[in-house]
């Protein structure tokens, strides 16, 4: 089991850059894939960046293709999203999620079976 812990949100204008952290407790962190997600008022979860498990690949929505950028640091169980040129439709709630199933598609909310509690990025124009 592992627990997700998300951090970095806050407001930042239009053009800007924030870098999200997802730090995680457990000893076998390498063995789980991550991805972000984001949830915006009224809106359904979306997903937005992940990366996968053992073998370093990494998968983006293509709305934020080019301007984030997912990575981990498995000597300190932790998971980045660094985000540049950010857009007012960015706002959202940002979440973490991990597992370790070796089956499954990232990009989807059903893969994850642990998720932290979210972290608010605010775009203003």
């Amino acid at each position: 089991q592992v627990q997700l812990v998300e951090s970095g949100g806050g407001l930042v204008q239009a053009g800007g850059s924030l870098r999200l952290s997802c730090a995680a407790s457990g000893r076998t962190f390498s063995r789980y894939a991550v991805g972000w997600f984001r949830q915006a008022p009224g809106k359904e979860r979306e997903f937005v960046a992940a990366v996968s498990r053992i073998v370093i690949n990494t998968y983006y929505a293509g709305s934020v293709k080019g301007r984030f950028t997912i990575s981990r640091d498995n000597a300190k169980n932790t998971v980045y999203l660094q985000m540049n040129s950010l857009k007012p439709e960015d706002t959202a709630v940002y979440y973490c999620a991990a597992d370790s199933k070796t089956m499954g598609l990232l990009h989807t909310i059903e893969y994850y079976d642990y998720w932290g509690q979210g972290t608010q990025v605010t775009v203003s124009s």
